[in-house]
């Protein structure tokens, strides 16, 4: 496996102020291997989307604390769609089991509902550095 892996840009969008999570999470992708961008706290999702595209990010990272994951996951499709992005982006934190499915039809290439191990993020990006190592992946497309 080819030691270079892809960026990732962790965000923490709207008005959540709790980051210690998606701070550990960076750390641990870092020990991973990847690069890391973290925006810090209370960004717009334009913002978000933004900086992703100026930092030329593989993977977008929503962290989602505040209970507004479905509202802040369909403006970041919506926001993707107008500025005509193939960023794969996820999302994940205080997310309910039930709501993944949900969230991966408005257009995120996974969700990681509450209770997501460190372990089981960092196998996805590695998969997912994989796949576009070879030019593999495959955006979700919105509905």
């Amino acid at each position: 496996m080819n030691n270079k892996k892809i960026k990732i840009l962790l965000a923490k969008p709207g008005l959540d102020g709790h980051d210690v999570g998606v701070k550990v999470l960076g750390h641990a992708l870092v020990d991973a291997g990847f690069e890391i961008v973290y925006t810090g706290l209370r960004k717009t999702i334009v913002e978000i989307v933004k900086m992703a595209e100026e930092k030329q990010a593989g993977l977008i990272g929503l962290s989602i604390l505040s209970g507004t994951h479905l509202e802040l996951c369909k403006q970041m499709a919506e926001e993707m769609r107008n500025r005509g992005l193939t960023i794969p982006w996820i999302a994940g934190g205080n997310i309910p089991d039930k709501d993944v499915e949900a969230i991966k039809s408005i257009g995120a290439l996974a969700a990681f509902p509450t209770g997501t191990t460190i372990e089981e993020v960092i196998e996805f990006c590695n998969k997912q550095a994989e796949k576009q190592k070879f030019g593999d992946i495959i955006p979700p497309s919105p509905l």
